[in-house]
């Protein structure tokens, strides 16, 4: 004798299934979509979550198909589609249709000042007229919120376009986000490698990034599942890289560069910036002490047929500055902040000389 089964029955079911999210079950939660087909043993139907990011998906789904063979008949055939109440987020390599070029700061070791030439050269951007934005794609060591004074600053969301967007932070003319935003400065964070690169995507997909001319991804030091994510989820434009002129440095500086034109990945070298390249000390304008080699990174560019960008000397200014969330590129007085202004005016001939020579970059695309 065949089993006749009844919408009545799907509903009744659902309603022992609760969402963790709110705790309500999923009837309640106005989850089940009115989409309900039954033809004999074979049951369909979709369930509405507010986003396609939602981490409960796979075990409400699990938990509906369970509850629906223990309660209605153990032999049903069950068919769960998802749907979102969110738009779904562009794929890949389109996320970000308004933003003209993508450029990514990075250095092969960490305590080159990266970050720091990473936040100057977005603020010398802004300063020069061009519309910024800044990402701190340092997961595990996010500094932006500190180098812009923004510690205590509340990020909100918009919905825009059917999606929930995250707001940008912005100071000095730069939109800004960090995961620095969302956790506490005090606490490591401990998180598996997708667990960040999540968090990454996050941070590039669902925010509301805009009209932008330079999109300036401060990178984490090294090579990493955070720079494979940058590539997966973006076309850079091109990639800068940063070195002191130390010789440790800039061996590891050779693996950045080699990472970004290795030929699966192929993303132009816009050119070098030598860092901490000499001191000055206030009272001997005139002077340059060589602190950590000379012209080391100078060499290196010559060697590689790659432009040098700028040169930032040592000054006391401008470790304050930053510690104080007042990037040295506002002053164009003094002689860090006219580097980074000069360095500014060499990243957009570059970019631009890459745009009329070189095709589009596309997105790393990974086999396994």
């Amino acid at each position: 004798m065949s089993t006749t089964v009844y919408p009545k029955q799907i509903i009744e079911a659902l309603e022992k299934v609760r969402y963790p999210g709110s705790g309500k079950n999923l009837v309640e939660a106005e989850m089940v979509d009115d989409n309900i087909r039954i033809d004999g043993m074979n049951v369909s139907f979709s369930l509405i979550f507010e986003k396609e990011t939602d981490p409960f998906i796979k075990s409400v789904v699990k938990s509906a198909e369970a509850t629906l063979h223990a309660f209605v008949d153990k032999s049903l055939n069950v068919a769960i589609s998802v749907r979102t109440r969110q738009a779904a987020r562009p794929e890949a390599g389109k996320l970000l249709p308004d933003v003209r070029n993508i450029v990514a700061v990075s250095s092969g070791k960490g305590g080159v000042g990266k970050s720091t030439v990473a936040a100057n050269l977005a603020v010398a951007l802004a300063q020069a007229g061009y519309k910024v934005g800044l990402l701190d794609a340092d997961i595990f060591g996010p500094s932006m919120p500190k180098m812009f004074h923004l510690e205590n600053e509340q990020i909100f969301m918009i919905e825009k376009d059917g999606r929930e967007l995250i707001v940008p932070a912005e100071k000095y003319g730069v939109k800004i986000l960090s995961i620095g935003f969302f956790v506490n400065p005090d606490t490591a964070t401990l998180w598996r490698g997708a667990m960040a690169s999540n968090a990454l995507k996050q941070l590039i997909a669902d925010a509301d990034w805009g009209d932008l001319d330079y999109f300036i991804l401060d990178t984490p030091p090294g090579t990493s599942d955070i720079h494979l994510t940058l590539l997966q989820t973006l076309a850079l434009t091109g990639a800068v890289i940063v070195s002191t002129p130390q010789a440790v440095a800039l061996a590891d500086a050779k693996k950045g560069i080699d990472m970004y034109m290795n030929d699966k990945v192929n993303v132009p070298i816009l050119g070098l910036v030598e860092n901490m390249s000499w001191f000055t000390p206030a009272e001997l304008p005139t002077h340059k002490y060589y602190l950590f080699g000379r012209e080391g990174v100078k060499q290196l560019a010559a060697t590689m047929q790659l432009p040098l960008l700028g040169q930032i000397p040592v000054v006391q200014g401008i470790c304050e500055g930053g510690d104080e969330g007042v990037p040295a590129a506002l002053d164009k007085e003094n002689p860090v902040g006219k580097a980074f202004a000069e360095l500014a005016e060499a990243v957009v001939g570059q970019t631009e000389r890459r745009n009329r020579e070189q095709p589009p970059t596309h997105v790393v695309e990974v086999t396994r």
